[in-house]
């Protein structure tokens, strides 16, 4: 039966009724619904989908290495083999000494654990002598428990130790994308067959690709600085710090403070308060001039997250992904903010996650030009 070409159809074409659309709210459950359907996929599978991010952020991260060697008229196959050799390389080295400091630190974390609780109730007994009542609270802030202090840190560091025994499987799936890079910008544009559209996703790609490249580069080098005034200072395992520092640096504000606390507490444990307090001073000093200085240069301040959405992104992604997806969060949730804000439709919604920043003469004539 041949209905476009059968004139009593065509003759009752305007007689039908339109075709009724769905309410709001009731496109508002079925996106809820979507929503709740997709994080819970992405809970049960969260140990694939770590692996699978932490490749795909290495991937976009070595993209511009591939790319400026094919320039060099260096073959794919070679500059591939290059940069995964020169990661693996890299993860060899950073993963030996870091399996051993952390085996060294485990056995010896129940002797710290004590210490500091010894060098709490020194500093509660000073404060007493002193006429200053110490509450409960405040208490148990100054001398922890130290089997509060063994159990976290060990699961910390098991995380950590998870992290490295999946690392074969990301550098092979680093590898394997790697080798897709270079042809999938053209897939991509033959399966849209949109141009406005391929440039849509082209622009959020590089957007993406900038951002985390140059996050990548400033919390390297915040990781080495610490690591350095560690040495200065002599306090043991300042590699595993400074990879801390390294990590953490990709959650702003409160990343910091995060990476500060247990070393600032071995240097306590190991050298007493001075070198303790220098040793404070020395992160201090390294994330405010990195974070409010080189860092807004570098990257602008319209990459930036207001305070809220970055403690949001937080407490969402550690539920979602577990401990990793807190150090994920901020990267999964600036890339959302990018692809909002690529979209004249949803920039709104960016500027709301944004932090706010007075424009400019300039921001004001490239905001008039993009209209």
């Amino acid at each position: 039966m041949n209905l476009p070409t059968d004139p009593n159809i065509q003759d009752l074409e305007g007689q039908l009724p339109p075709s009724i659309g769905l309410s709001y709210p009731t496109k508002f459950l079925l996106t809820a619904a979507s929503f709740v359907v997709v994080v819970a996929g992405m809970q049960a599978a969260v140990d694939i989908i770590i692996p699978f991010l932490l490749a795909v952020f290495l991937a976009i991260i070595s993209t511009p290495a591939l790319f400026w060697m094919k320039k060099r008229r260096i073959t794919t196959f070679f500059a591939i083999l290059i940069i995964s050799l020169v990661i693996l390389a890299i993860g060899i080295l950073v993963g030996s000494v870091l399996a051993v400091s952390v085996a060294d630190f485990t056995r010896s974390l129940p002797e710290y654990a004590k210490n500091l609780e010894e060098s709490g109730a020194i500093v509660i007994d000073w404060l007493e002598e002193r006429g200053m009542e110490v509450e409960e609270p405040i208490r148990d802030f100054i001398k922890p428990d130290a089997a509060v202090v063994v159990r976290f840190t060990r699961v910390l560091l098991d995380q950590l130790g998870t992290l490295l025994r999946n690392g074969f499987l990301i550098y092979l799936m680093l590898v394997f994308m790697l080798m897709e890079a270079s042809a999938l910008p053209s897939k991509i544009r033959d399966a849209i067959g949109s141009e406005d559209t391929f440039e849509n996703l082209a622009q959020i790609a590089r957007s993406v690709k900038r951002y985390l490249g140059l996050k990548t580069a400033v919390s390297l080098v915040t990781g080495l600085l610490i690591m350095g005034w560690l040495m200065i200072w002599d306090v043991s395992y300042p590699l595993v710090w400074g990879l801390i520092a390294f990590l953490m640096n990709f959650v702003p504000n409160i990343g910091s403070i995060i990476a500060a606390v247990p070393a600032v507490l071995l240097a306590l444990v190991e050298h007493g308060p001075v070198e303790a307090i220098l040793v404070l001073v020395g992160y201090v000093v390294v994330n405010v001039s990195i974070g409010n200085f080189l860092e807004p240069r570098l990257m602008g301040q319209r990459l930036g997250l207001s305070t809220l959405v970055v403690f949001l992104s937080l407490i969402f992604w550690g539920w979602v992904l577990g401990p990793m997806g807190m150090l994920l969060s901020v990267p999964l949730t600036m890339t959302v903010k990018i692809a909002l804000q690529t979209n004249r439709e949803t920039r709104w919604m960016a500027m709301l996650m944004g932090a706010y920043n007075p424009p400019t003469s300039g921001d004001e004539q490239s905001e008039s030009t993009d209209k």
